[in-house]
């Protein structure tokens, strides 16, 4: 005669699988560098438009750029910050200012 039936999750085989875990994607700083050229008040508006800051909120990255050299102007993912980065650029080269905006891994 037979035994009990089995119970769900009985199975020896599927008690030792692993679940995968899930890693979230890296993400990368947006940052603008200074320059002697380009005007602060136009930085101020590439921060307002590209990167949806109020006036005071970009208004203090922009001085905090002219002070330090650079700013994190935002986290993002890869194909955001990428997107961003190349928008900056384009804007600041249509606009005839040396403007650099880059992007790095986030640590």
């Amino acid at each position: 005669m037979a035994g009990p039936p089995d119970q769900p999750g009985d199975d020896p085989s599927l008690m030792t699988k692993t679940r995968p875990k899930t890693q979230r994607p890296p993400m990368y700083k947006v940052l603008i560098l200074n320059d002697d050229y380009t005007p602060m008040e136009f930085v101020v508006h590439v921060l307002e438009r590209f990167f949806g800051l109020t006036h005071a909120q970009a208004f203090e990255i922009m001085l905090t750029v002219h002070k330090k050299g650079l700013a994190v102007v935002g986290v993002f993912s890869h194909e955001i910050a990428e997107t961003k980065v190349v928008q900056v650029m384009d804007f600041a080269r249509r606009h005839q200012h040396p403007l650099q905006c880059t992007m790095e891994k986030e640590e």
